[in-house]
């Protein structure tokens, strides 16, 4: 199983690139947000690979960061949505895009990858509201502070521990990561337990 290549990039086009790894060429699909962030032709790279075997082809998928692989991981998971669609969804939302679409249940924001229809979008809002929680760098994500969409440092720790607080209460994961950045939004604070007790009054409401 091939988990990561590094290479010199000999093509790039249409959201796939060959990568040279020791006189072999890799052929890697891609989406087209990692496509445009790969350097030139003949630089080096290193990509956190996913491959699919089928009886009749083996094809790799390539990520630059573990946040938009395990994205990918959950998105093929949806009824659906294969990795072609994954890829489309991916070229239009960064990762941090996609969990705040499924927190508030934007289907709309899905709906805008390529050959994704509302049906489709609505099962990915649908389906992975509960595992949002599984992609390790989005557990913090939240838009406070700048204009990122991703709380970073301090803020991003209290944001993990209190939504897994509230999820250890047997509260979803979503509804509690929704009631966190509510009430951080509305009045941000660095003690734990106010922020639990604020979210806590928040679900109740």
């Amino acid at each position: 199983m091939i988990a990561q290549l590094r290479g010199s990039i000999v093509q790039t086009d249409d959201q796939r690139a060959i990568l040279d790894v020791h006189g072999v060429g890799y052929a890697v699909h891609m989406s087209g947000r990692t496509q445009g962030q790969l350097g030139m032709v003949g630089g080096e790279v290193t990509l956190l690979i996913e491959m699919q075997v089928r009886e009749d082809s083996m094809t790799l998928f390539g990520f630059l960061d573990i946040a938009e692989r395990d994205a990918f991981r959950l998105l093929i998971t949806v009824q659906g949505v294969g990795a072609r669609a994954a890829m489309a969804i991916l070229s239009v939302l960064t990762p941090v895009d996609l969990t705040n679409a499924i927190i508030s249940g934007d289907k709309a924001m899905v709906a805008r990858a390529d050959g994704v229809g509302p049906k489709i979008a609505q099962r990915v809002v649908n389906e992975l509201g509960e595992k949002i929680g599984k992609i390790v760098p989005l557990r913090g994500a939240l838009s406070i502070g700048d204009n990122s969409g991703e709380a970073s440092g301090p803020a991003a720790g209290l944001v993990g521990d209190a939504v897994s607080a509230l999820a250890n209460l047997g509260y979803g994961q979503a509804e509690s990561h929704r009631a966190v950045v509510r009430v951080q939004t509305k009045s941000p604070s660095d003690n734990l337990s106010d922020v639990i007790a604020a979210a806590l009054r928040e679900i109740g409401t």
